[in-house]
């Protein structure tokens, strides 16, 4: 005699393991985010730059061009320039670098800066020892800031056949409005809305 309860059963178990497999993927998702951050600062992937200390070696002769560019997403109404669009780096020389932020609205705004590092392979080598990504700023109308990069390009980005005949890069950042440490959906979805930002 056939046990009815069997086709239940197997409905009862089907519907589990699609729940806790449907629960498994949205937990993956939200760790996947933090994940691929740890990964892309390890590893300088994506054009990320990596963080470290200062290096104890001597700077070397040889230099790179680093170019920046800094950019303001609209709906944000703040001005954002660093102090020279370029300097020459010497690889392994820890540089300091200010940008200049301004709020030019008539109430108190937040915001916090993104930023890359292109060509993306140069990520692996940028080495930022200090720097104001990521923390969130709130500026009152008229108010401004000034806030330091210090970084160094590690020399050997000369033994990697991929970067060695690279002679310049760009530091690329972008402001964004904020609520609670996190860009605002709403801009942080659109990276090209971004605008130039000149004082």
């Amino acid at each position: 005699m056939t046990d009815r309860r069997n086709p239940a059963r197997k409905a009862t178990v089907t519907a589990v393991a699609c729940a806790a497999l449907a629960f498994g993927m949205i937990g993956l998702a939200f760790a996947s985010v933090p994940l691929y951050d740890m990964f892309c600062k390890a590893t300088g992937f994506d054009g990320t730059p990596r963080k470290g200390a200062a290096l104890a070696a001597a700077a070397t002769d040889d230099s790179m061009l680093v170019r920046f560019d800094t950019n303001v997403s609209s709906g944000l109404p703040w001005r954002f320039q660093a102090e020279a669009p370029q300097v020459t780096a010497r690889l392994g020389e820890t540089k300091t670098v200010f940008f200049k932020v301004r709020n030019t609205g008539t109430v108190p705004s937040t915001g916090i800066a993104t930023f890359n590092v292109q060509p993306a392979l140069m990520g692996a080598f940028f080495v930022k020892i200090e720097c104001f990504c990521f923390n969130e700023q709130t500026l009152q109308p008229g108010e401004t800031m000034d806030f330091p990069v210090v970084f160094y390009i590690d020399p050997t980005v000369r033994q990697d056949s991929n970067t060695a005949h690279l002679s310049e890069m760009t530091l690329s950042y972008t402001y964004f409005a904020s609520k609670n440490g996190q860009p605002t959906a709403a801009l942080a979805t659109t990276g090209s809305t971004g605008k130039k930002s000149n004082f």
